[in-house]
């Protein structure tokens, strides 16, 4: 049975091995600290992206796939688990959006359940939304997930799989080479050998790749949120204004989110950001005034152009793969990008075009 090394432990590693693991795959999966703790702990895990008619079809063909997949694989991880990702469908509303018209076309092109709706069914069915809004649209069928729980039933899974090994505290520094194939990885653990090669280090995917000499045009951009204890029914769908939004979990819990700051490996949480997220969170649900704020965190997106991920064989290193450079949208399109990628590694047909994902073309020399 041949060994396919994960280096990454967040949403995309975790289920990337997952789906590898689930074709009968011997998979070894390594973290530098502990899985799911950087930025798939840190989203909003909001089942679509913010804006998603601004995006290339590119994005928009792998966040159709996930939206659909969403919640069989969170009944999936809860009988196998116990652990319930909490996929919870609540609809989004988009308020006084400058680009209305576009988005109501892309939904009209692709036949997605987008349409405009009179405000005042919006106050009607959300009463705590702050006044003055004066155009919605909707969309209903849109999920959230809480990415915490969902990284948490990931690595239970994997640690009941016999073919599966994961583990953390086991930094990657480098490649293990022979001639132009990769055949393994050099960690705090000592070298381990395999067949097969995935990154999906996120924002750390090109720290790791410019050892090889490659540029990967993926960098850290730094997002910061804010937490609310709310009773459970306080808020009944996810809203979004001027670039802000507000995302009710089952038991109350509100995430307002977020700031987009490009400051390197750096996520201290900032007084500046949580006073204008508070500012943002009382506009949007002026009642969140009163309410307790219980957390307050920052982390690291893997910013890459247009957000279109990076997702296949990189040429020149054979054995070699990327997962890696989701932006904004991991949580959104990992269950498509996962996938994908594993069609790729085993030879079976994809589930949609690879062509846009491909590293070919994509990554330059240092």
């Amino acid at each position: 049975m041949a060994l396919n090394i994960v280096v990454g432990g967040g949403a995309l590693g975790l289920l990337s091995a997952y789906k590898l693991a689930l074709q009968g795959e011997a998979v070894v999966l390594l973290d530098r600290a502990q899985v799911g703790s950087e930025s798939s702990w840190a989203g909003g895990g909001i089942v679509s992206p913010l804006y998603p008619w601004r995006y290339s079809p590119a994005v928009t063909a792998l966040a159709h796939w996930s939206q659909d997949f969403y919640p069989g694989l969170g009944e999936q991880l809860l009988a196998q688990t116990g652990v319930d990702p909490e996929v919870f469908v609540t609809g989004l509303y988009w308020l006084d959006l400058d680009d209305e018209a576009e988005a109501l076309a892309w939904a009209s092109n692709l036949g997605r359940p987008l349409a405009s709706v009179p405000v005042s069914k919006v106050y009607d069915a959300v009463p705590v939304l702050g006044p003055g809004y004066e155009r919605a649209v909707y969309m209903s069928g849109v999920a959230n997930v809480r990415n915490p729980r969902l990284v948490k039933a990931l690595r239970a899974a994997l640690l009941n799989m016999p073919n599966v090994t994961v583990h953390e505290q086991a930094a990657v520094g480098g490649f293990i080479r022979e001639g132009a194939r990769v055949v393994g990885v050099q960690t705090a653990l000592g070298d381990i050998r395999g067949e097969r090669v995935v990154l999906t280090a996120g924002a750390w995917s090109g720290e790791l790749l410019a050892t090889l000499g490659l540029d990967l045009p993926v960098e850290p951009v730094k997002g910061q949120m804010i937490l609310f204890k709310c009773a459970a029914d306080f808020l009944p769908s996810m809203v979004l204004a001027k670039g802000r939004y507000a995302i009710p979990r089952k038991d109350g819990h509100i995430l307002v989110g977020s700031t987009l700051e490009h400051c390197g490996f750096d996520k201290t949480p900032t007084e500046q950001a949580l006073a204008s997220l508070k500012a943002s969170a009382i506009e949007l649900l002026p009642e969140l005034a009163d309410a307790q704020v219980v957390g307050h965190w920052a982390g690291l997106r893997p910013g890459s152009p247009e957000g279109i991920p990076f997702i296949g064989p990189v040429p020149g290193f054979d054995g070699l793969w990327l997962n890696c450079g989701h932006y904004r949208n991991g949580l959104v399109l990992a269950p498509a990008s996962c996938q994908l990628l594993t069609d790729l590694m085993l030879g079976n047909a994809p589930i949609i075009d690879p062509a846009p994902y491909a590293p070919q073309g994509r990554l330059g020399a240092r």
